[in-house]
């Protein structure tokens, strides 16, 4: 998982730094575990824009990720390693003992041909999914489940992993990415390991052209609006208008947005780093 740098034959590719794909092993898809994508171009069913900067881009196909891991007990094969352009991390295609097909998101280090398996009893080796019951302590995971059952939803994009700190009565406290400590249900499950491409975040496109293919259109700033379009908005010359804030007026650049009564927040032991 390494990255590419080109000779500077063209102003794009002076500074352009890519990922090689090295860790790829095939470029078509398992057919069963695709959906279309529709896109809305920011648009809502009125045909009025309500999410402006977006529009345009390649056309994807989804792939179907299997976030919780409920086939337990029956061990998988590693068949592909894929490219995913619905996310920064890789994808695995596993083949089940039963016949069944699923993508993963693969972790860093996952090999064609490795074994995996998910549930009770299964061994902390990367790729396999345990409950935190039976994690051991200082375990680098991802793919964590904030409720029993309903499927992974803490890091889960590249090169993101949370490690398990401490276990008492029924549950676990995590420490994430952010550097926030939670705790967590000991019924809940994660993945051995860290999410795969690690080296997402050290790309540089070199080009406007390919935010584009991704479905970016060019962001206008505030201070360059009319005072009827954003706060930050007019003046004389360059005068750069006020306080940071949105469209809306809502204060940015430190100003605290939590519902200081949301009902998760007695699971947090320690807030993110500023």
């Amino acid at each position: 998982m390494g990255l590419k740098k080109f000779k500077p034959v063209t102003p794009t590719q002076r500074f352009k730094v890519i990922s090689n794909f090295e860790e790829i092993t095939t470029k078509t898809p398992e057919k069963s575990l695709l959906l279309s994508k529709k896109r809305s171009g920011g648009r809502n069913n009125q045909g009025r824009m309500t999410m402006r900067y977006l529009g345009g881009g390649h056309k994807k196909q989804y792939r179907i990720i299997d976030f919780k891991r409920n086939k337990d007990g029956v061990p998988a094969t590693v068949k592909t390693i894929e490219y995913d352009p619905n996310r920064s991390a890789r994808i695995a295609l596993l083949h089940y003992a039963d016949g069944e097909k699923r993508y993963i998101i693969a972790p860093h280090g996952l090999k064609v041909d490795q074994t995996v398996i998910s549930g009770k009893g299964a061994s902390p080796d990367v790729g396999n999914t345990l409950f935190f019951s039976e994690i051991p302590l200082g375990t680098i995971v991802h793919n964590i489940e904030m409720q029993p059952g309903a499927g992974a939803r803490i890091a889960r994009s590249a090169g993101s992993y949370a490690q398990l700190m401490s276990r008492e009565e029924k549950y676990v406290t995590i420490k994430l990415p952010s550097g926030e400590t939670r705790k967590i249900l000991c019924t809940c499950k994660a993945t051995i390991g860290m999410v795969s491409n690690i080296d997402h975040s050290l790309q540089i496109s070199g080009k406007a052209g390919r935010s584009r293919w991704l479905g970016r259109r060019p962001r206008t700033r505030g201070v360059a609006m009319n005072p009827v379009d954003h706060p930050m908005g007019g003046g004389e010359g360059k005068a750069s208008g006020g306080l940071p804030r949105s469209r809306k007026g809502l204060l940015a650049k430190g100003y605290k947005t939590r519902k200081p009564k949301k009902s998760s927040s007695q699971y947090i032991v320690e807030r993110r780093k500023k």
